[in-house]
C-alpha cells in the first residue's frame, strides 16, 4: 500500500480572513434579525437582549450589553485558563462585538426589517449557525457561553453541553415574562432551530466524497489528483474475483467540486473504472482534522 499526499493546510493570513467572514455573518444574523425581534435563544445575545430591553434609553442597549459581557467573559477566561486560552477566540469575541456596536451606529434601528416574524427567526438563526459552523470548523469560537463551557470542563466533570443547554433554555423562557407570550414562543422555536441548524451546517461544511477506485490506468489518475486537484491519494494492488486481473485500488477524500472534476476525468481515462463513492463528514487525518 502506497501513500501519496499534496495538500496545503490554510495560512494564517487565509484562517484569519475566514473567522472574520464567520464573524461577520454571525454579527448581521444578530444584529438586523434578533435585536429588532427580541429573539431570545440562549447565549450572551439572549442576555443582551432582555437587559437592553429593560433599560432602553441608557447606555445599555443590546449590543453595547454585549460587548460589556463579552469583556468579563474574556477576562475571566485568560485569568482562569491561562495561556489554554486562544488568542482565536478573543479575535472573535471582540470583532463581534464591535461589529455589533458599529452596525447599531451605523444602521439604527427601532423596528424590524420586515412585518414578518417566522421569516425574520428564520434568518437570526441561519445566519448565526452558518458563522459558528465555520468558526468551528477552524477551531475558533466567538466566545461568550464558550468559555464558561471551557471553565467547566477545566474544574468539574459536568456535562459541558448539557450545562449550557440549560443555561440557554432558562434565558429563553425568560422571553416569556419580559416580553410576552408572542416572542417568547418564536425564542423557543428559534433555540430548537438553532440546536438542529447548526449541527446540519456543520456536517455541510466538512463533508466530503470518499473515493474507491479500481482501474488498470492507476498513474493518470494519481498525477490528475495530485497536480491539479491537490489531493492526496492511497494506492492498493487488488485481483478481479471475476475478471481475474490485476488491477489498482485508489482511495481518496475530496470536496464536491473536485469529485464533480475526478468523476469527468475518470470518464476520460477509463470508462470502465469502477467507482465506489461515499459522503462522510468526519475526515482525520493531515489536510483535514487533526487527530
Amino acid at each position: 500500500m502506497r501513500i501519496h499526499s499534496r495538500h496545503k493546510p490554510l495560512t494564517l493570513p487565509q484562517r484569519y480572513l475566514l473567522m472574520t467572514l464567520g464573524t461577520l455573518i454571525m454579527a448581521v444574523g444578530v444584529y438586523f434579525f434578533k435585536f429588532p425581534n427580541n429573539f431570545s435563544t440562549g447565549g450572551v445575545s439572549g442576555i443582551s437582549i432582555i437587559l437592553g430591553r429593560l433599560f432602553p434609553n441608557s447606555f445599555l442597549s443590546p449590543s453595547n450589553v454585549m460587548l460589556i459581557i463579552n469583556v468579563l467573559l474574556l477576562l475571566l477566561g485568560y485569568l482562569v485558563l491561562g495561556r489554554s486560552f486562544a488568542f482565536s477566540t478573543v479575535y472573535c469575541s471582540m470583532l463581534l462585538s464591535l461589529a455589533l456596536a458599529g452596525m447599531e451606529r451605523l444602521w439604527p434601528m427601532d423596528v424590524p426589517l420586515t412585518d414578518q416574524p417566522m421569516l425574520e427567526l428564520i434568518f437570526a438563526v441561519l445566519l448565526p449557525a452558518v458563522g459558528s459552523a465555520i468558526l468551528f470548523n477552524l477551531d475558533a469560537s466567538s466566545g461568550g457561553t464558550d468559555i464558561i463551557a471551557m471553565i467547566i470542563k477545566k474544574y468539574s466533570s459536568m456535562n459541558t453541553g448539557t450545562a449550557l443547554m440549560v443555561a440557554d433554555i432558562t434565558i429563553t423562557l425568560a422571553a416569556l415574562f419580559f416580553f410576552g407570550p408572542k416572542t417568547g414562543l418564536f425564542s423557543i422555536l428559534g433555540l430548537l432551530m438553532k440546536s438542529v441548524l447548526v449541527d446540519y451546517v456543520m456536517d455541510s461544511f466538512r463533508s466530503r466524497k470518499c473515493f474507491q477506485i479500481i482501474t488498470t490506468q492507476p498513474q493518470p489518475i494519481l498525477d490528475y489528483i495530485m497536480s491539479t486537484l491537490h489531493r492526496g491519494a492511497t494506492t492498493e494492488d487488488v485481483h478481479g474475483a471475476f475478471s481475474q486481473k490485476q488491477m489498482t485500488m485508489i482511495i481518496t477524500v475530496l470536496n464536491r467540486g473536485e469529485a464533480l472534476m475526478l468523476r469527468k476525468y475518470i470518464h476520460y481515462v477509463d470508462p470502465h473504472a469502477f467507482i465506489v463513492i461515499t459522503t462522510s463528514t468526519e475526515i482525520v487525518g493531515k489536510g483535514f482534522l487533526s487527530i
